[in-house]
């Protein structure tokens, strides 16, 4: 894959403009008569309609109950009303969701998905569709091509959250197609891709029907990786803004094309497609410390700001895409830009490029070209220093709350209040206490 598709798998990506705005009102309230009445009725009073009202226990030490309110704001106004209306009847009123509206609430932050099935609203966010076209693509000029594409991106349009993916009937051209760049890769993989890469490759092979002779399925590729490290696939219908992707990381969740390139340039691709995604991506999200950095980048970037979003995508391109690592004496190649492109992988390797130490505050700010190799590649120890590294730079974002992810209800957890924190603490102590007995019956 060329450095112009992984562009467009990330960075075409001035977030388009929505309105209305989508909101989330988050408030605490306490157990008693008529108490959830009071704030409905204040939110009636606004002339508000809600798209969606959650309750879920507190965490909290009085026994309160949180309540999540969804709604399309018209503007910022409404929104600071809303949310004034609601102070005098519940507690610790919070705002996500309002900026970006036409004067932005410097109170709030960006929407985030909150729960996993949340990422369902992102099917019909995408920036270009799977079967929309450049005039410089290869299958431009073919209708059947373009057809087939449509026809595959459908499935991602209906696919929803718990669902078993899709599976595909791959045409024999596509097989062939899919063939061509599994021989010319795998044969450069065993000099050129990373520990990790190599490693997970022939449990593929066993697992998920990897071979040149079909295309594997999504489905059993995503139960395959669910097993491994919690991460999943997801169908998507073309290009989603940077922030939409990255949240999806945040849940372990990679949205995942499922049409392929043209067959008329096997070798060649100016964007995603599912030689890409298989051959490059999945290998690495079978690793537990690869899944873990990819999934602090995620987090890093839920609520962040524009210009945060634009950093933490850049960090994306230079590991996740174009990422380079040490091992030993050798340098290897862990990104999926690289690893699905045998032309930048064996310049990425040769020498001619400069190298430098991974440093994601230097990384965030480094520009790049897209229509040619990069001159610059930056090279990360291991998976677990970079994800150390990358959650430092998260702690210097401009965002008021720490969040973390549980995987028991697949929800973000918004680290906003002391009881939270408190909570959070305790479920740590539980864990040592657990790696406590663990080490004491290794010792004995």
């Amino acid at each position: 894959m060329s450095s112009t598709a992984a562009a467009s798998h990330l960075h075409k990506c001035a977030d388009a403009t929505v309105t209305p705005v989508k909101t989330t009102i988050h408030f605490s309230i306490t157990d008693k008569v008529g108490a959830l009445d009071d704030c409905l009725a204040a939110i009636k009073s606004m002339h508000i309609s809600l798209t969606r009202i959650e309750s879920r226990p507190s965490k909290t030490a009085e026994w309160d109950y949180d309540f999540f309110v969804d709604f399309n704001a018209v503007d910022t106004e409404q929104v600071r009303n809303v949310a004034k209306s609601l102070e005098p009847f519940a507690k610790q009123v919070h705002i996500v969701g309002a900026a970006g509206a036409s004067g932005e609430l410097p109170e709030s932050t960006p929407w985030f998905p909150r729960k996993m099935i949340d990422l369902d609203t992102f099917a019909d966010k995408v920036l270009e569709m799977g079967e929309e076209l450049d005039s410089d693509h290869p299958g431009a000029k073919d209708a059947t091509y373009r057809a087939r594409r449509a026809e595959i991106t459908k499935i991602a349009k209906t696919y929803k959250t718990g669902q078993p993916i899709p599976h595909v009937d791959y045409t024999q051209v596509e097989v062939e197609t899919w063939a061509a760049v599994y021989g010319k890769l795998t044969s450069m993989f065993p000099t050129h891709a990373c520990r990790e890469h190599q490693y997970v490759f022939p449990l593929l092979l066993q697992n998920c029907g990897y071979g040149p002779h079909q295309i594997p399925q999504l489905d059993a590729v995503s139960k395959f990786l669910k097993d491994c490290t919690g991460f999943t696939l997801r169908p998507v219908m073309g290009l989603l803004t940077s922030r939409d992707f990255l949240n999806g990381l945040a849940f372990r969740v990679f949205h995942s094309t499922q049409y392929i390139r043209h067959h008329s340039k096997p070798l060649y691709t100016p964007e995603p497609d599912v030689c890409h995604e298989l051959l490059g991506h999945v290998p690495l999200f079978a690793s537990p410390d690869f899944a873990d950095f990819s999934q602090e980048i995620g987090l890093a970037s839920l609520g962040a700001s524009d210009e945060d979003i634009e950093r933490l995508a850049t960090i994306y391109w230079f590991t996740v895409e174009f990422g380079i690592c040490r091992q030993g004496e050798d340098i290897r190649a862990y990104g999926a830009g690289l690893l699905s492109s045998f032309g930048e992988l064996e310049y990425a390797l040769s020498g001619k490029p400069e190298l430098r130490a991974f440093e994601p505050a230097k990384v965030a700010l480094q520009k790049y070209p897209i229509t040619e190799y990069q001159p610059v590649y930056f090279v990360a120890e291991s998976f677990k220093d970079a994800q150390m590294r990358v959650r430092e730079f998260a702690n210097s974002l401009n965002r008021p709350f720490s969040v973390r992810y549980n995987a028991y209800t697949e929800s973000i957890e918004i680290l906003d209040s002391k009881e939270k924190v408190i909570r959070y603490a305790q479920s740590i102590k539980t864990d040592m206490l657990t790696l406590v007995d663990a080490l004491e019956k290794l010792s004995s």
